[in-house]
């Protein structure tokens, strides 16, 4: 067999439905209910849709699945435009995020023009109420070069044990300079290099209740 195109996903699927990353030896969403944790971690941890208001721009590091965007999809008013700007750096096809998606029949309701745009190889497209923007490639490199800025973070890459670069100081000041005054970030992990890296980045960081088995989780918001 062939090795995997370096600048895709590596997958192999645990009990034929959920995907784990052969790269970095880790699933791609919790294998307790990943739309539950979503909803726990990144959509409540930023207080949303309560904040949603027009402009508002959610950004992401680790677009995997599309599980998150999915789930903003859901709760994202129709009259209310808003922003969502993944950066992955090893894509899935839209194969593969459809057989992961069929996990959640709630958001695989909502998937098919997402899934759609992916297969034609559209990394910018209109859903819903939210304008898309996927940037392709190693976040280290395209996440200084970008130009816009954040009112809430999905900080949703692999865990900091097994991806520690997409954790680092260098990004997480990046994460905190496009952070506009008063945005947030979320994410699943309280491990602590990474909320000593986000406070250094200019967050006040808080550690909230995680999602299932996980006793924590972090959340903060920019000074300022």
């Amino acid at each position: 067999m062939p090795p995997p195109d370096q600048s895709q996903a590596a997958l192999d699927w645990r009990d034929g439905s959920t995907p784990v990353s052969t790269r970095f030896d880790d699933p791609y969403f919790s294998l307790a209910n990943g739309l539950a944790e979503t909803r726990h971690v990144f959509l409540d941890g930023n207080d949303l849709p309560a904040r949603l208001a027009p402009g508002f721009h959610v950004v992401e590091l680790g677009f995997g699945t599309g599980l998150n965007l999915l789930a903003l999809r859901l709760i994202a008013p129709e009259d209310v435009p808003i922003r969502f700007t993944s950066f992955e750096a090893f894509p899935m096809s839209a194969a593969e995020m459809a057989r992961a998606l069929d996990a959640f029949p709630e958001a695989r309701a909502v998937a098919d023009p997402l899934l759609d745009a992916w297969a034609r190889g559209e990394t910018r497209f209109q859903f819903g109420p939210i304008a898309v923007e996927i940037v392709i490639g190693d976040a280290r490199e395209t996440l200084p070069a970008w130009e816009g800025r954040a009112d809430a973070w999905f900080l949703d890459g692999f865990s900091p044990a097994k991806n520690p670069e997409l954790w680092g100081e260098s990004l997480m000041a990046e994460v905190g300079r496009h952070t506009a005054p008063g945005g947030s970030f979320a994410t699943y992990t309280a491990a602590g290099f990474v909320r000593r890296n986000l406070a250094a980045a200019g967050f006040e960081v808080s550690r909230a209740p995680g999602h299932g088995h996980k006793r924590h989780m972090s959340t903060g918001r920019k000074h300022g």
